[in-house]
């Protein structure tokens, strides 16, 4: 992961199974414009359902559009209220579950 990562957290009112499949539709998106093997070498991204929150590494042009996709998704289908996304302070060395602590 890259110093480009968001980190997003959900209300308790949204469904993370229904933020899964927006995770997944923005990964098909990604993939009509990058291609399956370029997704799946970067768009790296982790949820954290306990928390509520996923994390997606934008550091890469692909991680860049997967993000938009991503946050455009959410956006429309739950609300601008229904989530906040902050950018993080990514060390190399952390791994992606320490980031959401």
């Amino acid at each position: 992961m890259s110093n480009e990562v968001y980190k997003y957290v959900f209300d308790p009112s949204v469904d993370i199974a229904d933020v899964e499949a927006s995770l997944l539709l923005a990964l098909l998106a990604a993939e009509a414009l990058h291609g399956e093997a370029q997704v799946r070498l970067d768009a790296a991204h982790f949820l954290e359902p306990a928390k509520r929150a996923c994390v997606i590494d934008a550091g890469t042009p692909v991680g860049r559009d997967f993000n938009r996709l991503f946050i455009g998704f959410v956006r429309r289908e739950f609300g601008a209220d229904a989530f906040h996304v902050e950018r993080l302070d990514y060390l190399p060395h952390q791994r992606q579950e320490e980031v959401l602590t």
